[in-house]
């Protein structure tokens, strides 16, 4: 403020001229005494100069100039602003109003970090490790968000490990007082439906409407009828229906299709198309998967017509259909021999492909319709359909990724031995600059194996170790086995000591399949040493290993070799280690278990002490 006054008065005074100084009243009269007709003096006067309210010519003058020093301020801020504030205590929070869940705005720092973790342990199928990592944190500095606890309650759900899925919940949002989101009671909705435990659902589906801060959302009503159509109870799917409708939730295309494939399948098409049009009469643009669900309804009747007339309805209306809506109708027209009319949508979803104004396809796309050249034994023809790009002007080819897309085109080849297209995709995939990840190279690995290349199947295996990902137990145990059968010890143990590099540990599985195959090839010393490496990071020597390997070593009069080593007393007292992001203080308490299964390949702690995890979680429930 100071500075635009001061910018103010300088300008006035040196734009306005100063007047001249006024003459004396007996001068003047003296004038106009001797001489009247002279001029006035005081008409020669200059005018005043004009009232201006600002210091500028004019008003762009004054905004150019308010930009000018907004863009300096950006670039060099004042000084104030550089100074830390002083500490401001939180506004109080009223204790009556409802916790609300994390927002994507605390998913930042750490807790990102957490979360990346988790999320690289369940892309590499190691459920049990992500899991105990993400419970763990929870007695941590580093809570995990609700989206963390979401991503391995959803994975555990995919895996069909509903047992544990739930236990999370439960741990997570009940004991560990983490506010959940609507995509956790979703979780556990659905979890309790495929279960078959319709009433535990509708308990939860009650429970948001009393207590939680939001209200169901349409995935929520979908899992719902769903689950209660699949009980039988189509009756009570209606009412849902209904009561989602007088909430003033929107009609939503997905939960009456559960509906109506459901009077479908009790033969009741009258009821269907009568929730057909009581659809296309709330909606102007609706989900074509409707459609597919009539289709696939008429043609196990045995009336293609009525199906192709269908099908011919919805193009009719031009919808902009997403991938998932087209590929469901690609899957109804291939299932029912409709390969012309199948390659037809497909040619058109390639011309409608236009990124990223418009997706037409996906990954799925591309692998619904290389199975099908698969399944007619058109290698080649599958080969020009993965990289098949539309025809229309302006249509742009498709970015695969890697899941969906090459996995599942090397995933072909190798199921029928054709290794070398398996690995020609395989190296164009590297060459893009994307990352192979853990089930492509257990696919590529598992040919190599059954093909008895050995060589090939440990060059992949030591680039999925370099590449830094994570081998869980069941895939290391069986390959190392391969390995050590085929007289590559010394490489065994060399991939092993590349594994220890990087938390978590390799789990003790490993380890005890390893130590064994040293042995019985007569590989002591390495033995000796990789004996050495579980006992440096707490791995856990199981009794009948300890055995195994003091009958080894006895036979060659190696015992104090073997006592020293399996030696307690030498780590207990080193200096801490430090201990990764993630991990938690260590806990007296036994084995981390959940749901009744054991955790494997936990995080290793500080101080030679293997960290075991938070404690037992209860598997009863109440609500």
């Amino acid at each position: 403020m100071f500075l635009f006054r001061f910018l103010i008065l300088r300008s006035l005074s040196r734009h306005c001229p100063r007047p001249s100084a006024p003459l004396p009243l007996s001068h003047f009269l003296h004038n106009v005494a001797l001489n009247p007709t002279s001029e006035n003096p005081i008409q020669n006067l200059p005018p005043p100069p004009p009232q201006r309210s600002y210091a500028f010519n004019s008003a762009e003058e004054a905004a150019a100039e308010r930009r000018r020093r907004k863009r300096r301020l950006r670039i060099e801020p004042p000084i104030h602003a550089l100074r830390a504030s002083a500490p401001s205590s939180p506004p109080t929070r009223d204790p009556n109003a409802p916790r609300l869940p994390d927002s994507t705005s605390a998913l930042v720092g750490h807790r990102l970090n957490l979360h990346n973790r988790v999320q690289s342990l369940i892309r590499a199928s190691d459920l049990d490790a992500a899991s105990l990592l993400a419970r763990s944190s929870v007695f941590s500095s580093t809570r995990p968000t609700v989206f963390t606890c979401n991503a391995i309650i959803a994975a555990m759900y995919r895996n069909k490990r509903f047992n544990e899925a739930i236990a999370l919940f439960h741990y997570f949002f009940k004991q560990s007082d983490i506010v959940p989101n609507v995509v956790s009671y979703n979780n556990l909705i659905n979890t309790h439906c495929d279960r078959g435990e319709v009433d535990t659902a509708i308990q939860v589906y009650h429970e948001i409407l009393e207590r939680a801060p939001f209200s169901p959302s349409p995935v929520t009503y979908r899992h719902l009828t769903k689950g209660l159509i699949d009980a039988g109870r189509i009756g009570e799917a209606m009412d849902l229906l209904r009561e989602m409708l007088n909430k003033g939730h929107g009609a939503d295309s997905l939960v009456f299709n559960n509906l109506i494939c459901g009077f479908l399948n009790l033969g009741n098409l009258d009821k269907a198309n009568e929730l057909f049009d009581e659809l296309k009469e709330r909606c102007l643009v609706y989900d074509g998967v409707v459609n597919a669900t009539f289709m696939k309804w008429w043609f196990k009747q045995g009336k293609d017509k009525e199906a192709m007339e269908s099908y011919k309805s919805l193009l009719d209306r031009k919808f902009k259909m997403p991938p998932p809506t087209c590929n469901a109708l690609l899957e109804v027209l291939l299932k029912h021999g409709k390969n012309k009319e199948a390659w037809a949508l497909f040619e058109n979803m390639l011309d409608n492909h236009t990124p990223p104004n418009s997706q037409a396809v996906n990954s799925d796309t591309f692998n619904i319709m290389v199975n099908e050249c698969f399944k007619l034994g058109n290698f080649e023809e599958a080969i020009k359909t993965f990289k098949k790009v539309g025809t229309k002007p302006g249509s742009k080819p498709f970015a695969m990724d890697t899941a969906a897309g090459y996995n599942n085109i090397i995933a072909r080849f190798c199921e029928r031995g054709m290794l070398y297209e398996a690995d020609k995709f395989f190296q164009e995939l590297c060459g893009k600059s994307l990352t192979p990840d853990v089930p492509m190279y257990r696919t590529m690995i598992d040919a190599y194996l059954k093909a008895e290349r050995v060589d090939d199947a440990l060059r992949s295996f030591t680039k999925m170790v370099e590449s830094g990902l994570r081998v869980i137990a069941g895939l290391g145990t069986r390959v190392f086995s391969e390995f050590l059968k085929n007289g590559k010890n010394m490489e065994v143990a060399a991939l092993l000591m590349k594994m220890e590099e990087k938390d978590p540990k390799p789990d003790a599985s490993i380890y005890d399949v390893v130590v064994r195959g040293l042995c019985n090839a007569d590989e002591l010393d390495k033995s000796l040493d990789v004996l050495d490496q579980m006992m440096r990071y707490s791995i856990g020597v199981t009794p009948a290993l300890q055995e195994f390997v003091r009958v080894a070593f006895g036979k060659v009069g190696r015992n104090e070799d073997i006592d020293r080593v399996l030696n307690e007393n030498r780590w207990r007292f080193t200096g801490r280690q430090p201990r990764s992001f993630g991990q938690s203080p260590q806990s007296p308490s036994g084995p981390a278990e959940i749901g009744g299964w054991q955790s494997s390949g936990s995080p290793q702690m500080g101080g030679g002490q293997q960290y075991s995890g938070p404690p037992p979680i209860p598997k009863q429930h109440s609500w």
